[in-house]
């Protein structure tokens, strides 16, 4: 099985795209640097809830919808 981070950063690409946003705006949306989106994305990043959350807001999602995609 795929470390957590890994399937975190895929499903949170794969909603990003899904909404049609870049990293860069994604990034802006959350108020976090784009480096930090790249990173979580490929499974780089172990992230802190406070950013999960704000991913989750910018996503215009639940936690726990966020979550069921991993």
């Amino acid at each position: 099985m795929e470390d957590v981070r890994v399937r975190f950063g895929k499903a949170l690409r794969k909603r990003r795209h899904k909404l049609g946003v870049s990293q860069e705006e994604f990034a802006d949306l959350c108020g976090l640097d784009r480096t930090y989106i790249g990173g979580i994305e490929r499974g780089e990043r172990n992230l802190a809830l406070v950013n999960i959350e704000k991913l989750a807001k910018a996503l215009e999602i639940s936690l726990s919808d966020l979550f069921r995609f991993v």
